[in-house]
């Protein structure tokens, strides 16, 4: 990373008190291929085009001119802010937004077709990396995935150009629908259909119509009902306004498409349950027209020119697969060399140790090592050197070739060997004893580095030759025998100060050895699946009991073997056993092997949820994979969103690029935008990470070509938040300069802010985008009136929004830059999971599952929950002391009732019970820490919800060795006091919620496996307090897995007993943390 320029900020910042007045023009150096330097003073909010014709101008002057011949085959090139190449392919843009690391700029010829170089361009800066640095790689399976994808992007789009313009818009702007078990509404006298007040307005006119409908009218119906009475309002002479209509959701961009009843549709739904009236818009299909032609044009302009183009990707018949009857070159089959494996240490180079250095090397197949470790002799390197080179170099393992997996990973650990008794002195880092393991007498072991490398290339080749593997430095918390297999097979790209492990792989025939193709697997397995062996009822019920146990439980060898042998008996009785019969598998066999590639065949499929487990890394198969995606192939579009988050974390657990998933998820995600979108956020936000910023970037590539016209909607919001960004260290750098005076500070600041947000450069690009927090609302511009920052370390940004679809509403987004959010993200999308499972257990708690998104390295943004406020600024209002507003019972509800009074205060109080129910059980089953009263909320309609997800999985805060929450989870006197209603000694209304927390928790427990799994598939994730599966022990105990329902239940009681008799302290602790406010402010 560059280092910090904060002065150089000043250049592209803008006109800002702090940085003094930033100049009009810019002093720019331009460097011609001619080899002439000239220096020109340009304007700082001019496009590229423009800056480019202002050097063509001055450049007459210079000598070598009509060397550079037309000006249109050239462009600029600079160094941007992540100190990378970047092509100025499209100029259109303005230097103040490209914002260049220096002012200096590169003119150099183009290559080819500028069209094409436009589009490469448009995707590179919007990926966050470009291109060119994925042309530069010089490896054949990053090639031929790109020429793949290339080929599937231009047939995506030609699809999508045949698309009618209904089929587009049900792709684009798609409603959520809840499940049809859940969305009966009745009006409980008659058991029909309850009637719905729906608000229409019409679109471009300030007209509006009530109108009541039942909630089982479709979308049809209900606009035949509008137009109806828009004619009867507006007479016959009106009727012209008819023809074809859509509904639109009138706050954002969902269309309600298709037949389903109007209380199926989610936002329907919820307006429901909080007692307001849906406002839907009746959209012309002369609208929605146009905006599908817009798009086709984008399409039709990048898929009619590249069919123009001669140079094309290599068509797929010329590719030839490594095992073809049409192949002459001789092939080995892996199954027919016996020969143990075994490598060659040739050198290990800047190995950072003084002492002798070891190499062990392990064979695994996801978790599971195929047999004992490999260890070197002591090296012989010279103590000052930072090369060691191995006496006995040669590793052989204790397996043959004919033997090993498909998916076999060889790890490698490099460590120093030290005495036992120099270590004290010689040890400069006192953290590295954490991974120290005592290996002999008097020797302790010092782990230096770690890499991992696949056995079989991309191809099922095995591999042969030298290969360098760049090691990485940083080692988890958990080691399998110092081996670190969960991490990620990519080496080191920062070669210039990695550790290198140089090894070779020796060749067993004089032919390439490959692995056998799927059908020669199948045909290994002689045994028809009815042969296998049954047990009786005594192994029935052995297996069942094994069979109900949890993810993380351990299987013994004893219990692997009787699962293998009654693996019929599985496939009959126990479908949902897959997971735990593939980790009995002997994968060293390959007999073994093949007989279970013929029992997966015809497995029954599991239910989506069940599948996700297969994806997680103890399952690397590649059959086992393509069986798990398969069965996601049923999740419906909602259901995939939620799981999404995982399933792109897992892709690090992918071993080569082209896999089953990404296919899966580049499917879903072009055929339906807003999982397009979320897919791009969620890989574009971990682009920074060495380890997979290769294969995100070849997916995100993938993904483009694929929706040529999403690209726009995307590099919108990339340009905004890079403007946010500007404007967030602009004020950190006003905060460090006027530390100590705090009144200034802070008026300082905030007009610099407020004059930035004002400037041209701000208001365009941050105006007319799609929020990244959901692609289906629309912001029209900011009402900087409103917008501020917050008190806290990294100086969150307070922005407010003007909905563009919706006139005066707004919404708040909070705006993050120094903070990792993907902690929160996760917690978020767990808390929106358990209101699924508690809706479809016919429980709706009114959980508020805001909006949270990871946009990029320790950046996001943060949706700002309307009519809601702290419980500590709730308290501090009611009262003049900080000390005793902590103890105010009153102060909350008090509250509710200015806001609410009748029948809207029944209803608040009801919807504060039920979330704080939810809120109860969710904290404690998570672990959820650092709960103090500014980060639980309360919506003036009722609902409790919270904030801040720092500290998950029981990781709670603690002072001087002291944990400072004592509770499981924050149920207070105050709470109690709002639960009845303000009156003592209702215990019927406690009872009730008593009731709703135990029925909330029996649901989750049901689903205990689910959510452990979701937790492991994140392991990888690098998330601060989820680094191994110690962590997710946490949630089974809380779940209380293992135990019967009367168990667990009694330990809740025991939990939520607890939580009512130590509130006292809560208060206490919440009495200090206002104190500590208040003297702060």
């Amino acid at each position: 990373m560059p280092p910090a320029m904060t002065d150089l900020l000043d250049i592209w910042a803008a006109h800002s008190p702090l940085a003094g007045h930033a100049p009009d023009q810019i002093t720019v150096d331009f460097l011609l291929p001619t080899g002439i330097y000239i220096q020109l003073d340009v304007p700082r909010e001019a496009t590229i085009q423009h800056i480019k014709l202002l050097l063509w101008k001055q450049a007459q002057s210079f000598p070598l001119f009509p060397a550079l011949g037309e000006m249109e085959s050239h462009m600029f090139e600079c160094v941007n802010q992540a100190a990378v190449h970047e092509e100025l392919e499209d100029e259109t843009r303005r230097l103040c937004d490209v914002r260049p690391f220096l002012p200096v700029l590169k003119l150099v010829t183009r290559n080819c077709g500028r069209a094409e170089r436009l589009l490469d361009s448009k995707i590179g800066v919007l990926i966050g990396k470009g291109l060119h640095e994925l042309d530069a790689i010089n490896d054949q399976e990053v090639k031929d995935f790109r020429i793949k994808m290339f080929r599937l992007s231009e047939e995506r789009m030609q699809r999508v150009q045949m698309m009618t313009c209904t089929e587009w818009l049900q792709a684009c702007f798609s409603p959520q629908l809840e499940p049809p078990a859940a969305t009966a509404v009745t009006d409980g006298v008659n058991d029909r259909a309850a009637d719905l007040k729906v608000i229409i307005h019409f679109d471009q006119s300030q007209d509006s119509a009530s109108l009541k409908v039942p909630s089982c009218y479709t979308p049809a119906e209900l606009m035949e009902q509008a137009l109806r009475k828009w004619v009867t309002t507006h007479g016959p002479e009106e009727e012209a306004w008819g023809g074809q209509h859509v509904l639109r959701v009138s706050h954002c961009l969902e269309f309600l498409c298709g037949d389903h009843p109007l209380i199926q549709y989610k936002y329907i739904r919820s307006c429901l349950q909080a007692k307001e009236p849906p406002h839907l818009t009746l959209v012309h299909t002369n609208t929605v027209k146009a905006m599908f032609d817009k798009e086709m044009t984008a399409i039709g302009a990048v898929v009619s020119r590249r069919s123009s183009n001669p140079p094309l990707p290599l068509p797929p018949k010329r590719r030839v697969p490594t095992v073809s009857p049409e192949t002459h070159q001789v092939q080995t089959c892996v199954w027919d060399v016996s020969s143990p494996f075994k490598i060659v240490l040739v050198k290990g180079s800047k190995v950072n140790a003084e002492e002798t250095v070891q190499v062990r090397a392990g064979l695994f197949h996801g978790t599971e090592l195929l047999c004992k470790p490999a260890v070197s002799s002591e090296s012989s390197g010279q103590r000052a050197s930072s090369e060691h080179t191995w006496r006995d170099n040669t590793l052989e393992f204790d397996i043959s070739v004919c033997d090993l997996p498909r998916m076999t990973r060889l790890c490698f650990a490099i460590y120093a060997v030290m005495d036992k008794v120099k270590k004290q002195k010689s040890t400069k880092n006192s953290h590295i004893n954490k991974y120290q393991t005592i290996r002999k007498a008097g020797k302790v072991h010092y782990p230096i580095a770690w890499v991992n490398t696949m056995v079989f290339d991309f191809k099922g080749q095995l591999k042969t030759g030298d290969i360098t593997l760049h090691c990485w430095s940083s080692f988890p918390d958990e080691l399998e025998e110092m081996l670190n297999p969960i991490g990620t097979i990519q080496t080191n790209p920062y070669t210039e100060n990695a550790t290198a492990l140089h090894i070779h792989f020796p060749e067993y025939s004089s032919h390439p050895i490959i692995f056998p193709p799927f059908d020669k697997v199948r045909q290994t397995d002689g045994r028809p699946s009815r042969d296998l062996a049954r047990g009786g009822k005594k192994f029935y019920i052995e297996l069942k009991e094994i069979m109900e146990r949890d993810p993380l439980s351990q299987l013994c060898e004893n219990e692997k073997d009787l699962i293998w042998t009654l693996r019929h008996d599985c496939w009959e009785n126990f479908p949902q056993s897959l997971p735990k019969l593939l980790l009995s598998v002997k994968w060293s066999k390959h007999e073994d092997m093949a007989q279970l590639q013929a029992l997966l065949q015809i497995w029954p499929k599991l239910s989506p949820r069940d599948a996700l487990e297969l994806l997680d890394f103890n399952y690397p198969d590649q059959y086992v994979r393509e069986y798990a995606v398969r069965c996601l192939r049923d999740m419906s579009d909602e259901e995939l969103s939620q799981y999404l988050l995982q399933l792109v974390q897992v892709l690090r657990y992918e071993p080569y690029y082209d896999c089953a998933l990404t296919h899966f998820l580049l499917e879903r995600a072009q055929g339906n935008r807003k999982i397009g979108h979320f897919l791009f956020w969620h890989l574009r936000s971990e682009i920074h990470m060495p380890a997979v910023s290769v294969q995100f970037a070849l997916i995100l590539e993938a993904y483009c070509r694929g929706s040529i016209p999403h690209i726009e909607v995307l590099k919108k919001q990339v340009e905004a938040l890079s403007k946010l960004k500007s404007v967030n260290e602009l004020i950190k750098l006003g905060t460090i300069k006027n530390a100590r005076s705090k009144t200034k500070e802070a008026m300082l600041t905030k007009e610099a802010m407020m004059t930035c947000l004002r400037q041209s450069g701000y208001t365009e690009t941050l105006s007319d985008l799609h929020s990244p927090l959901n692609p289906n609302v629309q912001l029209s511009g900011i009402n900087v009136e409103r917008c501020r920052y917050m008190d806290s370390k990294m100086k969150p940004l307070w922005i407010v929004y003007n909905n563009k679809l919706l006139s005066g509403d707004t919404l708040g987004i909070i705006f993050k830059n120094g903070d990792d959010l993907r902690q929160d993200m996760l917690t978020l999308q767990i808390l929106r999971l358990m209101d699924l499972l508690w809706k479809e257990a016919n429980l709706d708690l009114r959980i508020v599952p805001y909006g949270c998104l990871a946009t990029g390295d320790r950046a996001g943004l943060i949706e700002v929950v309307s009519s809601a406020d702290t419980i500590a600024n709730i308290q501090l209002t009611s009262s003049n002391v900080a000390a005793a507003a902590a103890f105010n019972k009153d102060a909350l509800l008090n509250w509710l009732k200015e806001r609410n009074s009748g029948d809207a205060l029944d209803r608040a109080i009801e919807e504060f019970t039920l979330s704080c129910a939810g809120y109860c059980v969710a904290t404690y089953v998570l672990g959820i820490g650092d709960r103090h009263s500014d980060n639980i909320m309360v919506r003036s309609t009722g609902q409790l919800f919270h904030i801040d997800f720092g500290h998950i999985l029981g990781n709670f805060k603690s002072k001087f060795g002291i944990k400072r929450e004592r509770v499981p989870f924050i149920l207070t006197h105050d709470f109690i006091h709002v639960i009845q209603q303000g009156k003592t000694g209702y215990t019927e209304k406690f009872g009730s919620f008593r009731q709703y927390c135990e029925e909330a928790y029996l649901v989750l427990r049901k689903n205990g496996n689910l959510f452990i799994t979701l937790f492991a598939l994140m392991l990888t994730a690098g998330l601060p307090e989820l680094t191994s599966v110690k962590d997710i022990q946490y949630l089974k105990d809380s779940l209380a897995l293992g135990k019967t329902d009367e168990e667990a239940l009694k330990q809740f009681r025991q939990k939520f007993d607890e939580a009512l008799r130590e509130s006292w302290t809560t208060k206490v602790n919440w009495m200090a943390h206002n104190v500590a406010k208040d003297n702060r402010s």
